[in-house]
């Protein structure tokens, strides 16, 4: 959590710096900032405003935040409006669907935008198809899961693990990448599954992860959905 908090921060500071640096007599820097201040994930994007404003007072940059819901109507609503603020730049998003949606109206409108947190490739590989002024400081997708696959094959050498995702693109992969070095070291997980995300429970998961006597889980999935696991594992004593 708290990286995304300072990338927000370096973000500004470094904006503001080249503002200034490229013209003395330039306006006071106007940033946007994208973050979900709503639904599910809105304790991150307290923590990039909460960045974003310490950044933009040590720095003497001003801030347009909005909410932009993690949502493609609410980033695509966001975009609108920075454009409509006139803002210089663009720094946040967590979300896919939330910057995939802004880019295109921001691209029309010549306004740079600074991830701090989406990890999708294709939003930096496809940049010189797409003409999308995006760039990001947080890791890709990719990195996440060989950083996941090494640390885990390395930590989980004399564990019985299990491997469960929920059947989406980002939960397969990562959990796919995480098995075949595994197997790469001759590891193996006791119990390999697909879940249903979204429920009440994982009562009945949690059961088939203690009957195969996995000590350690890796699930691939949404945050809401690991933490009913580990709400349902507390009271089965599993």
């Amino acid at each position: 959590m708290r990286p995304r908090t300072i990338g927000t921060t370096t973000t500004i500071a470094v904006l503001a710096w080249l503002s200034l640096a490229g013209d003395a007599n330039a306006e006071t820097l106007l940033v946007g900032v994208a973050a979900p201040l709503s639904g599910p994930s809105a304790i991150l994007g307290r923590q990039i405003e909460a960045g974003a404003g310490l950044a933009a007072e040590a720095n003497g940059a001003q801030l347009k935040v909005v909410d932009d819901a993690c949502t493609a109507d609410g980033g695509a609503a966001a975009a609108r409006e920075f454009v409509a603020a006139k803002v210089g730049a663009v720094v946040g998003f967590l979300c896919t669907e939330a910057i995939e949606a802004a880019l295109p109206i921001l691209k029309d409108a010549n306004i740079p935008v600074i991830t701090v947190g989406v990890r999708t490739e294709s939003l930096t590989d496809r940049r010189a198809k797409t003409g999308w002024p995006i760039f990001r400081l947080g890791p890709r997708g990719d990195d996440e899961r060989n950083a996941v696959a090494s640390n885990l094959t390395r930590r989980w050498q004399n564990e019985l693990f299990a491997i469960v995702d929920d059947g989406t693109i980002y939960g397969r992969e990562i959990a796919e990448t995480l098995r075949a070095a595994a197997e790469q070291a001759a590891l193996k997980p006791v119990f390999v599954d697909t879940f249903r995300p979204q429920l009440d429970n994982q009562i009945g998961l949690v059961g088939r992860l203690r009957k195969a006597g996995a000590t350690h889980v890796f699930a691939g999935g949404d945050g809401e959905d690991i933490a009913i696991m580990g709400r349902d594992a507390g009271q089965l004593d599993a």
